[in-house]
């Protein structure tokens, strides 16, 4: 932590060689000096002892030196006496005593002479504390923090978060203290004749962070789970760093709550969190929307599956970064004939043979080219979704070619009857979503090119920039079963309208 310098500064503190200035108790206001300590003004005789002192003592401290510029070295007999006879006072002699200790055994003669020099009781119980042999400690951490030995404040490190004091030999405990920062504690042992250097990094103090959300969310902080909300409806997180920190919130069948928090060292953070259902109403046509978490999965060709073609291949892992909510089923009739009126444009010219005159309002609307598709999107505050999105939310989870069993889950060649059907007539995938497979082609966003999956990138793949024709995922009743797979791909140019051509849309403005 310190350099060379500073080591052997701390060595001349302790053997003669050079004094080093602290923060330590004890250090004086500039005051005049008595045998190299700051002391009230003397009587004449003892202010000619000390410039006598002054004259033969080396190392010594000139009147009026600045606070903590002091010699640390131990106090000799002479000194000792010099500074009571300059009835110095006890707490002031008591602080010198502490921080420098004597460096001669007591007997009973000399106590004799402290007495005769004024000294009373109290100050002679602190010399005989004091007689016991000391060395020196260094103690290396923050700048301006409180040091400890056993207890005891010994002072508060400089500006260069160096504090030195002397310690009675043997073990001690020193602890370093500061605001913000965790306590450091260590035992030491002071020998005789050796400094004892105590090097005391402090970490920040972890913050506490309160989780307020629905009873069993769970919660992830740094994408690492920290648990689950009980009955009390809060969760607390100790020990947490100070600085940002990602929070997720998650519960089945809720949306989850992404957010950053900062915490601060030692405080807490409260964060209150209400999950939204993972279905929700878009208030612009109606229509129910799932939310899709982000994640990654195997897109193309699905293992094991010998039907696939070669604009399937070759699978690759992608990974989608962004939520988004997708239609829970395909756009109807009646929510297409809501935003004919709203913005004033038009039904496709021609219905299906099984709808004349567009009365059915619970079966997809068809007939509408890419261009009206994408404008009815925009229109719900969306668009269309990416080839990558689609396929994503068509397997629900599922590796697999299909997500059920295709009787169970899309009308088809073989079940339709010849005709399109009411959406949600069959059973949901594992994000809850209808006709993912079957029933009606579906437009997405992408251009399409046949070999897009050897180059397209592996995060959030937007499709080819040009081409000429777009891309239709899902197939529909009227096409062979076996092409109704979620990896399927098919295009036609965008003006194109057919009655198996319909749409769902990825509502944007509400994902988290």
């Amino acid at each position: 932590m310190k350099s060379f310098i500073t080591h052997l500064m701390f060595i001349g503190v302790f053997w003669g060689s050079a004094g080093v200035a602290t923060a330590a108790p004890g250090n004086l206001n500039a005051s005049p000096v008595v045998g190299g300590y700051p002391a009230k003004v003397a009587p004449a005789r003892a202010t000619r002892q000390a410039g006598k002192a002054g004259r033969t003592q080396k190392n010594e401290s000139a009147p009026g030196q600045a606070p903590g510029a002091e010699n640390k070295q131990p106090l000799t007999k002479q000194q000792l006496l010099e500074l009571v006879a300059a009835q110095m006072s006890n707490q002031r002699m008591m602080e010198l005593l502490r921080d420098r200790g004597i460096d001669f055994q007591l007997d009973d003669a000399y106590v004799s002479s402290l007495r005769k020099a004024g000294a009373n009781e109290a100050l002679i119980a602190a010399v005989r504390s004091a007689s016991a042999k000391t060395a020196g400690v260094l103690v290396e951490t923050s700048p301006n923090a409180q040091i400890f030995l056993d207890g005891n404040l010994r002072g508060q490190a400089d500006a260069q978060g160096v504090l030195v004091f002397r310690a009675k030999l043997g073990t001690h405990t020193v602890k370093v203290s500061l605001a913000g920062k965790q306590d450091f504690q260590q035992s030491v042992n002071v020998v005789e004749k050796q400094s004892t250097r105590v090097v005391a990094s402090l970490t920040d103090l972890g913050g506490v962070v309160r989780v307020k959300a629905p009873t069993g969310a769970a919660v992830w902080l740094d994408n690492s789970v920290r648990g689950t909300i009980d009955t009390s409806g809060e969760l607390l997180l100790n020990g947490v760093s100070a600085g940002t920190h990602a929070l997720r919130t998650t519960a089945r069948g809720k949306v989850d709550d992404l957010r950053n928090i900062t915490v601060t060292a030692g405080a807490e953070t409260g964060v209150g969190v209400t999950l939204a259902d993972t279905v929700q109403v878009n208030p612009q046509d109606s229509l129910k929307y799932v939310w899709v978490a982000p994640g990654d999965f195997m897109m193309g060709c699905s293992l094991g599956d010998n039907d696939c073609t070669d604009p399937e291949k070759p699978p690759r892992r992608v990974t989608l970064t962004k939520a988004y909510w997708i239609g829970q089923m395909e756009v109807t009739v009646g929510a297409y004939k809501h935003y004919v009126d709203a913005v004033k444009a038009k039904m496709p010219p021609e219905a299906p043979k099984a709808d004349r005159g567009w009365k059915n309002v619970g079966l997809p609307i068809v007939d509408v080219t890419w261009s009206e598709a994408n404008q009815y999107c925009t229109w719900i505050g969306g668009r269309l979704p990416t080839e990558a999105e689609w396929e994503y939310a068509a397997r629900g989870g599922s590796a697999a070619a299909r997500y059920g069993n295709l009787v169970d889950i899309a009308w088809t060649k073989q079940n339709a009857g010849n005709q399109t059907h009411t959406v949600g007539g069959k059973q949901a995938n594992g994000f809850g979503l209808y006709d993912m497979l079957g029933n009606v082609w579906e437009w997405v966003n992408d251009w399409y090119s046949p070999d897009y999956y050897r180059a397209a990138p592996a995060q959030d793949p937007p499709g080819p920039a040009t081409g000429q024709e777009r891309v239709l995922r899902g197939g529909s009743w009227i096409v062979d079963p076996k092409l109704l797979r979620v990896s399927d791909r098919y295009s036609i140019k965008p003006d194109a309208r057919s009655d198996f051509f319909s749409f769902r849309c990825v509502w944007t403005t509400k994902t988290p």
